[in-house]
């Protein structure tokens, strides 16, 4: 079990992580720090370890706040259970037992098709530099991984040195919540991996190493914002995150099954997939249409009419 040091030390890297990676504001990433304490101190140092049945009694003493500050700690603390997760301080996220007042789930951010493509114009551009720099090749395989795959993060910096091979297009992964995954990678992505271990050293155990571990997941948030900004994207629009959501989001704007979708992100509630990939109801009306048996006879009747 966590000691108040141990939880103080987690919150404390929860929030270093939220000022890299997440772009929040200074007063919203303040108001998590203050929320995880109070929850840490209600829970007497353990909120690291807590259960479901800590995190119901916790969430129970909220009922006089208002919604607002209800869903915020809520998600201060469903972020904070999922970086402890994505981290492998814990193996189980309870954060499905925290409430959910009734505030609207922001979408994610957005990357259009253009956007991409201007980053990978970036890419190609640095890799035509004389001399060349094998920082670029790493690059090049990081992006590609990231918009080709759908990879988290954490994922993505900590794998093995041979975890992808050049005559295998899938990866299987252990993701969040010890759960298993096949992902696919492209033949751009094999290609862009198998030109950047060339540089890796045969004894190092990482694909991307630095140091004596891996890459970062600061370094590498770090690493698409530069990309990003060379390529005239804002950077504040963009982080792996991003990238991760605009693979689910072209695919299935592509006409990609929601379900194999889930399954390549894996999501344990396909309602995460409809939110994540920002469904909207029109594109859900035109896959109905085009490809559910009652459209088709729809359009056949039509047809015999006309």
């Amino acid at each position: 079990m966590s000691d108040s040091g141990g939880d103080r030390a987690l919150i404390e890297r929860f929030l270093e992580m939220l000022r890299a990676e997440s772009g929040a504001a200074a007063n919203t990433i303040a108001a998590y720090g203050t929320d995880l304490r109070l929850a840490s101190k209600a829970l007497e140092g353990r909120l690291c370890d807590a259960g479901r049945p800590e995190i119901e009694r916790l969430a129970g003493g909220w009922h006089e706040l208002a919604r607002a500050t209800v869903a915020r700690k809520s998600a201060a603390l469903r972020r904070f259970f999922a970086f402890l997760v994505d981290e492998g301080h814990r193996a189980d996220d309870p954060g499905a037992a925290l409430p959910r007042p009734g505030t609207a789930r922001r979408l994610p951010k957005i990357l259009s098709t253009g956007d991409v493509d201007a980053m990978f114009a970036a890419i190609a551009e640095r890799q035509a530099r004389v001399p060349p720099d094998p920082l670029d090749l790493r690059l090049a395989a990081l992006i590609e991984l990231l918009y080709g795959s759908g990879l988290r993060a954490t994922e993505l910096v900590s794998l093995p040195r041979n975890a992808i091979h050049p005559d295998r297009p899938f990866l299987i992964l252990k993701g969040k919540g010890g759960r298993e995954r096949l992902v696919p990678i492209s033949d751009r992505a094999r290609a862009a991996v198998a030109l950047w271990r060339r540089e890796v050293p045969p004894d190092n155990m990482w694909l991307f190493p630095s140091g004596k571990k891996h890459l970062t997941r600061v370094r590498l948030y770090q690493i698409v914002r530069a990309l990003a900004a060379v390529a005239g994207i804002p950077p504040e629009r963009v982080s792996p995150h991003v990238l991760r959501h605009a693979f689910a989001t072209h695919l299935l704007e592509g006409g990609a099954d929601l379900r194999a979708l889930q399954a390549m992100l894996g999501h344990a509630d396909i309602a995460t997939t409809e939110i994540y990939t920002h469904v909207d109801s029109r594109r859900l009306v035109e896959l109905v249409n085009e490809r559910h048996p009652l459209g088709q006879a729809l359009v056949d009747a039509k047809r015999g009419s006309a």
